[in-house]
């Protein structure tokens, strides 16, 4: 990597001395926003998957592997065979690394991973940076970062094939070597970390730094990269706020209510993580909202055990869809403002599922059982729905709407 980084960084001077004579010109440039938007078909469902995920292109020549789609966690990375110590069976071929390709312990990227995860940058080696990242769910990825050429499917059409710097995974923590199938070949981190694809492609001047997703119920729906098609009204709106349980995208602390009655909580503050199929909540706000559940079903719904969820219910007949069931469900409600216009509504659809077993279940999850201290709206709360992570404004907006469009169609769209 170090002679790359000599090269351009005398290519830059070079730049930098021409538009020094031309200073109108110079400004121009310097004020001029990116413009591309990358657009990306998703793969997947809340359940039985459990799981959206897109196909990203990597590598020279490029290569196909599937990423999970993941807001809740900054680092990109593949399972690799570096060789490789512990890892999954993968629907494609293991990422193999280049050396020359092998980020160095000194990279600025290294030492913000590090800052980020709250480790020291002490790596065994000055040629390359070491990382461990642990989830919540107890999963963990460790390897070596390192930097290859992405192919973006981009608004405007070029040749611009980026470098960008991901995790080259060796150590998958999932015990016996190859034992666990997995039906993805990596993670996408879409955080707002600087070592985030979205924050190196905005410091390369690629898109601006804004994600959107559009989860359909029905499997599937589109992910991308710019602003060039977040609707431009409708859209509910809030500060990006900071919160207190990571670098995770927050509106903020919401107060929840069901059926737009008061269910007497302190405001509760969420996080968005595209990464969770479930919404969790902890312990307080997740029994109050069962709670209201119950005491509001008719006689006609038995609770039942199904090794889907925690807490099922079955009909006289079996179900088919959550629309068989919606008007016997009521609408959950979060506030993160004082006016209706900072309100999310979480209708039936959006936290609920039908099973295999013809039962409805709720997917509203306790979170203290899954030792999480706070709480998360996941996959089954955004459905339907795009949502906005607008890091250029700080600010995180949602509206509802078909989520079937193709990227194909979002790219053709441009002139």
């Amino acid at each position: 990597m170090a002679a790359p980084r000599v090269a351009a960084a005398v290519l830059l001077l070079a730049v930098l001395l021409t538009l020094a004579a031309t200073p109108s010109r110079a400004a121009t440039l310097a004020q001029s926003p990116p413009t591309s938007t990358a657009a990306f078909q998703l793969t997947g469902n809340v359940y039985p998957t459990g799981r959206y995920y897109i196909t990203m292109n990597i590598g020279d020549p490029a290569k196909p592997y599937f990423m999970d789609v993941d807001t809740g966690s900054d680092l990109t990375w593949l399972q690799c065979d570096a060789p490789c110590q512990s890892c999954n069976k993968v629907p494609h071929p293991l990422y193999r690394p280049v050396p020359k390709k092998i980020v160095p312990c000194a990279d600025s990227l290294c030492t913000a991973l590090h800052r980020e995860l709250g480790t020291s940058n002490k790596c065994p080696s000055p040629k390359q940076c070491d990382y461990q990242v642990k989830y919540t769910d107890s999963g963990s990825s460790q390897g070596v970062l390192i930097s290859d050429n992405f192919s973006l499917p981009l608004s405007k059409p070029s040749n611009i094939r980026p470098s960008l710097t991901f995790g080259c995974g060796y150590n998958q923590n999932v015990g016996k070597n190859g034992a666990v199938p997995a039906p993805t070949d990596g993670l996408l981190g879409l955080g707002k970390g600087s070592v985030s694809l979205l924050s190196q492609l905005k410091q390369q001047g690629i898109t601006k730094n804004v994600l959107g997703h559009c989860l359909s119920s029905n499997g599937g729906g589109f992910l991308f990269f710019g602003d060039d098609i977040v609707p431009k009204s409708r859209v509910t709106w809030v500060p990006m706020a900071r919160s207190t349980s990571g670098n995770y995208y927050s509106p903020g602390s919401g107060t929840l209510s069901f059926d737009r009655r008061s269910l007497g909580l302190k405001p509760m503050e969420v996080v968005f993580d595209s990464g969770s199929t479930y919404t969790y909540f902890t312990t307080q706000p997740y029994q109050a909202v069962v709670s209201a559940l119950k005491g509001d079903l008719s006689k006609s719904l038995k609770q039942v055990p199904d090794p889907a969820m925690p807490l099922c219910w079955k009909g006289q007949k079996a179900f088919k869809s959550v629309f068989d069931i919606k008007k016997e469900f009521k609408s959950l409600f979060l506030n993160f403002g004082t006016g209706k216009n900072s309100v999310m509504e979480i209708p039936p659809e959006n936290y609920l599922i039908v099973t295999n077993n013809g039962n409805v279940c709720l997917g509203i999850l306790d979170g203290t059982v899954a030792k999480l201290s706070f709480n998360i709206i996941g996959d089954i709360t955004m459905l339907d729905q795009m949502v906005i992570y607008d890091n250029e404004k700080a600010q995180l907006g949602w509206v509802r709407g078909p989520c079937s469009r193709s990227a194909k169609s979002i790219l053709s769209s441009f002139p």
